[in-house]
């Protein structure tokens, strides 16, 4: 997409976020053309790690400390804090306040890792948040990349770009995934059913620098599992 069609943001998490040497080499261009960096609560803190400087803070400031706070509000940088008794998240709420500024392309950085598992569980989970629908999302790490295909409304097809020899890793999400065809992946599936419960999807592997898989009805979670070479099982 060109400039003119697309609006790229990255949202930080609270999460592990890696470095930016760690993401450009695991994946190149995860940065092309952001517009928009928005950091979720104690994502702030972490946003420098991968060379980030937000644009705006959202949250209810339980996981970014007074001086953190501070020093945020110091550089100048707009913090729309909410209340700590919420039904959302501050990671979906710095989702919605991307949308809001015309945001049609996400990144997600430190929405995996750190202490508590349903939260990167929950967040896996944001990608099927309706007002995502059409929008091009992605969970990133220095080593995961993950995305949501939706076949709800008719057949989806995803392109993966990345290096031989990585895991793919398909697993129905919601309900039985159906008609998943694969290419450039070792074990190929076609037309088959995946459903939700078996692990049949797991740890395929790119038997080259591209890969396509394809849905005809359902839901499906892509993950992709870039490891440095010699360390994936």
């Amino acid at each position: 997409m060109s400039s003119s069609d697309s609006r790229h943001a990255v949202l930080v998490g609270d999460g592990d976020v890696p470095s930016r040497a760690a993401l450009d080499a695991a994946w190149p261009d995860w940065d092309a053309d952001v517009a928009l960096v928005v950091a979720a609560d104690g994502g702030a803190a972490k946003a420098p790690l991968a060379g980030l400087r937000p644009d705006l803070v959202v949250g209810d400031a339980d996981s970014l400390d007074a001086a953190g706070l501070a020093a945020v509000r110091a550089a100048a940088i707009p913090v729309e804090l909410v209340p700590a008794a919420k039904d959302e998240s501050d990671l979906e709420l710095a989702i919605l306040a991307a949308l809001a500024r015309g945001a049609t392309r996400i990144t997600v950085l430190g929405a995996l890792g750190g202490p508590r598992f349903d939260h990167a569980l929950a967040n896996a989970w944001l990608l099927a948040h309706p007002a995502l629908a059409g929008r091009a999302v992605v969970l990133l790490d220095a080593t995961t990349r993950i995305r949501l295909l939706d076949a709800t409304g008719g057949p989806a097809a995803a392109e993966l770009v990345g290096r031989a020899g990585d895991l793919v890793s398909l697993f129905a999400f919601g309900a039985d995934a159906e008609g998943v065809s694969t290419a450039g992946l070792a074990y190929a599936l076609h037309d088959e059913l995946l459903p939700v419960g078996p692990a049949r999807g797991l740890s395929n592997v790119r038997s080259g620098p591209t890969a396509r898989v394809v849905l005809r009805g359902g839901r499906l979670l892509v993950v992709e599992t870039h490891a440095p070479q010699g360390d994936l099982p």
